[in-house]
């Protein structure tokens, strides 16, 4: 799929990533966290799967209703990938905690 595909087929999601001092991520548009650790975190997004390396990560808010959620800690990086490329881990953060 090319990048001008990509633009067609998503106009109508919004998503917002807000960044502050390298210390704190805000992320809308989540769908699910489907692993996390203190260097990465892996959340499944309306545009994709996005990664978030640094040091000390934490999720410090996660919520299902607003489709939000807040990493803090030392971020390095993030990057974007499709859903398909990648299989989920054992189990996402939210089947875990609703067990």
């Amino acid at each position: 799929m090319t990048v001008d595909e990509r633009k067609v087929q998503n106009t109508s999601v919004i998503q917002n990533l807000i960044l502050e001092n390298r210390g704190k991520l805000s992320v809308s548009g989540v769908l699910d966290v489907l692993s996390f650790d203190d260097q990465v975190v892996i959340i499944e997004t309306e545009l994709g799967l996005l990664t978030i390396k640094g040091e000390n990560l934490r999720i410090n808010k996660l919520s299902i209703d607003t489709s939000e959620v807040i990493v803090e800690g030392d971020i390095s990086s993030m990057n974007y990938s499709d859903n398909k490329n990648v299989e989920k881990s054992k189990g996402s953060l939210i089947s875990k905690i609703f067990k």
